[in-house]
């Protein structure tokens, strides 16, 4: 006996029930999952403005007062007239003068040497490894530890390294017992941007070694192939790529070297003309307890490094954009 196709038994219903189709995500809900990935970021951030945008706040404040810590009860609000006296005191201009030739000397130095070593390390030798590990260490110490380790064992009169090395040069002119310079008393800025100087070349030589191996091969192969010699090559590819590298050390190393203050205070402790506005604020500060002017010179400071640190983000935003448009 056949049976038919409608005598099948028929197929059990779905207990499950029909899916329904998910409702697209609101803005609210967008917005919850933005606070949820950035949330384990809000500790960090109150940290942040808690150590330096309400210190900031409150030198920008006490700024506005003439204030002397010696006669707190005389204390009154002066407005915009310590900041007057930043630009018309005789030693703060002159510690602006300071600052700037301190950072001017100190970075353009440590540009050029950073750009010869660079340039060393670029090629392959022998311990190419051991030696730039050791190029590097001088901007792995302390900035006091280098700043005593010149004032100690290089500056020194007596027992200095630098003077042993000029009576032996001297000597070998048939000069002896020649007069042993005090460096330090001799030449007080000198020594402190050569301490400086010896610090920052290696992280400058870092940025430029990293814009010269960033190079593209093919454009510099294709050079060499057509008759450029090596001067051409540096001056028409190598140079041009590397502006944005130089422009990142320069700005980079202006931010740091205008705050500057370990190397003033311990070679020359600010004398001898060698005092840059960081060490000018300490003295009016700690010395002279003018809590008003001092605040005043720190806020003129911290508005010229975020000057600064405004073009070091254009320039390094620029060097991302580069680096992802040829990936």
């Amino acid at each position: 006996m056949s049976t038919s196709v409608s005598d099948a038994p028929a197929a059990p219903p779905d207990p499950s029930p029909p899916a329904k189709s998910r409702p697209p995500a609101g803005p609210r809900s967008g917005r919850a999952r933005a606070w949820a990935t950035r949330a384990p970021l809000l500790p960090a951030l109150i940290f942040l403005i808690a150590v330096t945008q309400l210190p900031f706040v409150a030198t920008l404040f006490i700024s506005l007062f003439d204030w002397n810590s010696l006669n707190p009860d005389a204390r009154s609000f002066s407005g915009l007239s310590n900041y007057g006296s930043v630009f018309s005191d005789a030693d703060l201009r002159e510690s602006v003068f300071t600052t700037m030739l301190l950072t001017a000397t100190v970075v353009i130095a440590s540009v050029v040497f950073g750009l010869l070593l660079a340039l060393l390390l670029d090629r392959k030798f022998m311990g190419r490894g051991l030696v730039r590990t050791l190029l590097i260490t001088p901007f792995l110490l302390v900035p006091v530890s280098a700043a005593l380790l010149w004032k100690h064992v290089l500056y020194n009169p007596e027992y200095g390294l630098l003077n042993g090395g000029w009576a032996w040069f001297t000597g070998l002119f048939g000069v002896e017992n020649a007069s042993q310079p005090d460096w330090i008393s001799d030449m007080p800025l000198l020594a402190v941007e050569a301490s400086l100087i010896w610090q920052w070349t290696p992280f400058m030589m870092l940025i430029l070694l990293a814009g010269l191996q960033s190079r593209p091969i093919d454009m510099m192969e294709a050079a060499r192939l057509d008759g450029a010699n090596a001067w051409q090559m540096f001056a028409f590819l190598t140079l041009p790529h590397l502006r944005r590298y130089l422009e990142l050390g320069v700005l980079l190393g202006s931010i740091y070297i205008v705050q500057n203050f370990d190397a003033v205070f311990t070679i020359t402790a600010g004398g001898l003309g060698t005092a840059n506005l960081p060490y000018t604020i300490y003295q009016t500060f700690y010395q002279a307890h003018e809590y008003g002017l001092a605040s005043a010179a720190g806020v003129v400071v911290v508005i010229g490094t975020i000057v600064i640190a405004t073009f070091a983000l254009r320039v390094v935003s620029s060097l991302f954009s580069e680096e992802a448009g040829r990936s």
